[in-house]
């Protein structure tokens, strides 16, 4: 059995060249200690916003794992040809950027990233005709498991039990409901055959009359320091079935970004998504 920080190679069978952006952040820490303990991969380029007082630092130094000779810099394009695929878990606006850089030179990227307007959602799915893309809302393993298993829950309960969605993460999270929340709501939707952006209610409050029957409902709680809790409730006459994941640390993100990373080493263009990554299509 593979430990959590044991990959599976790509199809070459070679360490691939991973950069890490948002590289002082809570996550891109995290990341850089992952592909660090990865077999499969290594560190060849961390990015930083360009005023940070921290350019020209020792990244495994800021990581607390010690140096590992790749300084910050901040601009992608100064390190262009130092990696194979790039993990980004910053910002839309700079998520987006960086997918034009990618493309341009033919980058492979990993997009961790949450909070996209409609109009961002738009602009970053036409992208990936010309380069390797894995987008997913959350790269844990057992989160990926678990929008399965609510696919086929859904399919299976039907129109006879209501949809409830509630996630809990930490104080400092800027979107809500979270990208995982919202793509359990849509692996139940897909189970069950409705359109989310129609059924989807987000939060209650006053008189708000009698449920609708095909509403998936989704509840938001922020504070303290919490990871990720997410439970999707199908609530029928007599019976309640939950369907949970609590993550007690962000490592579980970033060992599964590493390993969807050291996957798409050597990939052809295209969208892919942890399904891909998990074999779980």
């Amino acid at each position: 059995m593979l430990s959590q920080y044991e990959f599976f190679k790509n199809e070459d069978n070679v360490l691939v060249r991973i950069a890490v952006t948002g590289a002082i952040g809570r996550m891109g820490k995290m990341l850089i200690e992952a592909v660090n303990a990865s077999n499969d991969a290594e560190l060849s380029a961390a990015v930083i916003l360009s005023d940070s007082t921290l350019i020209g630092a020792d990244a495994g130094e800021t990581a607390g794992i010690g140096k590992n000779g790749i300084r910050l810099v901040g601009d992608l394009s100064e390190v262009i040809d130092c990696f194979d695929v790039l993990i980004d878990f910053t910002t839309p606006a700079a998520t987006l950027a960086n997918v034009d850089v990618c493309e341009k030179y033919g980058k492979g990227i990993v997009i961790g990233t949450t909070g996209f307007t409609a109009e961002e959602e738009k602009a970053l799915s036409a992208k990936g005709a010309d380069l390797p893309m894995i987008r997913a809302a959350n790269f844990s393993t057992g989160v990926n498991v678990c929008l399965n298993l609510l696919k086929k829950a859904a399919e299976v309960l039907g129109s006879d039990y209501d949809v409830e969605v509630y996630e809990a993460h930490h104080r400092h999270k800027v979107d809500a409901p979270s990208g995982t929340a919202l793509a359990m709501g849509q692996s139940v939707a897909d189970g069950l055959g409705r359109d989310l952006r129609q059924v989807a209610v987000y939060g209650r409050e006053g008189q708000t009359g009698v449920r609708a029957p095909d509403a998936i409902g989704f509840a938001t709680v922020r504070g303290g320091d919490v990871v990720g809790d997410h439970t999707v409730m199908f609530l029928g006459e007599g019976e309640r079935i939950e369907i949970t994941h609590k993550a007690s640390n962000r490592m579980a993100f970033a060992t599964g970004a590493v390993r969807a990373a050291v996957w798409l080493g050597g990939k052809a263009a295209g969208k892919y998504d942890m399904r891909h990554v998990l074999d779980l299509s």
